[in-house]
């Protein structure tokens, strides 16, 4: 199955642990008991067709929405139980990538990359600011590009400047959502790479939302396949694509991997 991303954990500490998790919308079930821990210093690639439930997911991890039942504990924050000012700076140590880098077009590069620290940060020097802004703009590989405004952008960068946004606040944990939706395949490896590096360079722990098998592979020191509102199988790549489940065996022949 080629080359697999090789598990880096050294500790069996958990950042995120979630148990017996139901969220539904009316009369419509999306999480159906759902049990899952996110080691620290590891990346968890969740796969899934759309509907499935992932983004719901990370939404959730994040306190976007409530769980109609079960604990979410976050950085041993009981999510669920907690809002305003001490939700708001539990939201600060997690980094969220958005699916369309969610970038202010009115901004340039360098703006949008210092508006998360002026707004939560309110007295960090010029000087900091400048340090912050080209310290993640060299991590992402666009340092180049701290004057364009998001409409130069190709989608790959728009990509790259959302994830180097999120970074500017050292956050301990990352979701990425759909990190290589909609891109071509040399700019998706391009983000697996930067995924990979800022694990390595930011000691994060993360989410990985996906239904891209390539990213899955190449990122997840684990994968978590849910389906139908369930994990069907949480392991290795090879574990849980050796499963005879046949769910799991045409989501694998469905999709093209190198």
């Amino acid at each position: 199955m080629g080359n697999l991303k090789q598990p880096i954990i050294k500790t069996e500490e958990s950042v995120i642990s979630i148990t017996g998790l139901h969220k539904s919308f009316d009369d419509l079930p999306v999480l159906k008991g759902i049990d899952f821990k996110l080691i620290k210093g590891e990346n968890v690639a969740v796969l899934g067709k759309s509907g499935s439930g992932k983004s719901v997911l990370i939404k959730i991890i994040v306190g976007l929405l409530k769980p109609d039942s079960g604990e979410v504990l976050v950085l041993g924050k009981h999510v669920n139980h907690i809002a305003g000012k001490e939700l708001d700076a539990l939201r600060l140590r997690i980094g969220f990538s958005f699916q369309n880098s969610a970038l202010y077009d009115s901004m340039n590069v360098y703006q949008n990359l210092a508006f998360p620290l002026t707004m939560n940060m309110k007295n960090r020097s010029k000087s900091d600011v400048d340090h912050a802004v080209n310290e993640v703009l060299d991590a992402v590989g666009l340092a180049n590009k701290i004057k364009q405004m998001p409409s130069d952008l190709s989608g790959g960068q728009r990509k790259r400047i959302g994830i180097a946004r999120t970074l500017i606040l050292k956050p301990e944990i990352m979701l990425y959502d759909e990190p290589t939706s909609g891109l071509d395949p040399i700019t998706s490896a391009e983000i697996i790479e930067l995924i990979n590096e800022v694990q390595q360079q930011y000691n994060t722990s993360s989410v990985i939302i996906t239904h891209d098998l390539t990213c899955a592979k190449n990122t997840g020191n684990r994968i978590a396949m849910l389906h139908k509102g369930k994990f069907l199988k949480v392991g290795t790549f090879n574990e849980v694509f050796e499963s005879d489940n046949e769910h799991m065996k045409g989501f694998f022949n469905y999709n093209f991997t190198q």
